[in-house]
């Protein structure tokens, strides 16, 4: 695949927010968020779409949406996710990165 300055290399960046809290309010790391990570960067790799072009996991600090989570955002597009467990990873997997139609009951608002 040829690049250009307009071609994005991922197809599809999604970040995890991994942030854990020293002083115990509540941040994403509190709600699995490690495990969640582990489990779709792991289904990405199992699948084959990991890579330049396709798709690419990767951890974050504070988004600042700690009441909101776990969550992860995914860009170019921008979207927002709060998920609950493994399947919610799997959903967002088939309907947003392979068929490029977002998970409206798990997009976090505003």
């Amino acid at each position: 695949m040829k690049m250009n300055a307009m071609t994005p290399y991922f197809q599809h960046h999604v970040f995890f927010c991994l942030n854990k809290r020293e002083d115990g309010s509540d941040c994403c790391a509190n709600h699995g968020a490690e495990a969640a990570f582990d489990y779709m960067k792991s289904r990405i790799k199992k699948l084959k779409l990991s890579g330049k072009g396709n798709v690419r996991i990767n951890r974050a600090g504070c988004l600042d949406r700690c009441s909101e989570g776990p969550l992860m955002v995914i860009y170019p597009e921008a979207v927002w996710y709060g998920f609950v467990d493994n399947e919610d990873i799997d959903e967002i997997i088939e309907s947003h990165l392979i068929n490029g139609k977002p998970v409206e009951r798990l997009i976090l608002q505003g």
